[in-house]
């Protein structure tokens, strides 16, 4: 996903982000991230389960059908596609996902790990959990893992942001030129 690929080329920026990262091994193998985001319960509900909301924060364009068996999906610039399979939500509380990683991880994109959104009211702020699960052995795995510890904070700061910032101006982000000045 590209939100992910801003954090790599971030790096140290990683170390400073509010979102804090734990990345487990036992009892079962997980990435837990958690994030404090400056805004009501439901509307970081609203920015995370609609694609309205979803399209002011991750991509233009993102698709959520809040349904069991529905997508939550990102369709960036250059046809990549991130995001996943809602499995289960509970209004305003949470949303499991089978999420799909990046192309580069073929294997894991095909098997997928599971992905545990917990909105959590903290006084006027949410906190955001995510548990991400599933993971199984191998060097492919192990990339993904790595990969997903740093792109999944990235994620979570986006959403942070939104509220701290506003929506995303996508032609500011991505440096895109809007063509219809230019061809006026």
């Amino acid at each position: 996903m590209r939100v992910f690929c801003l954090l790599a080329a971030a790096g140290l920026a990683f170390a400073q982000s509010p979102v804090k990262v734990v990345k487990q091994s036992t009892p079962e193998k997980a990435l837990i991230f958690e994030v404090t985001i400056p805004a009501s319960r439901a509307a970081v509900w609203q920015a995370f389960t609609t694609s309205d909301g979803l399209s002011t924060w991750l991509t233009p364009g993102a698709v959520v059908d809040l349904r069991k068996g529905g997508e939550w999906t990102a369709h960036f610039p250059g046809g990549k596609t991130g995001g996943g399979t809602i499995l289960s939500f509970v209004p305003e509380r949470q949303v499991i996902l089978s999420a799909m990683a990046p192309e580069q991880f073929p294997t894991v994109r095909a098997e997928g790990t599971t992905a545990t959104f917990e909105f959590i009211a903290n006084g006027e702020s949410t906190v955001v959990r995510l548990v991400q699960t599933g993971w199984k052995t191998g060097e492919e795995w192990d990339k993904a893992y790595d990969y997903l510890a740093q792109g999944n904070a990235q994620l979570l700061e986006t959403l942070r942001r939104r509220f701290v910032s506003g929506p995303l101006d996508w032609a500011k982000e991505w440096g895109i030129q809007e063509s219809r000045k230019e061809n006026q």
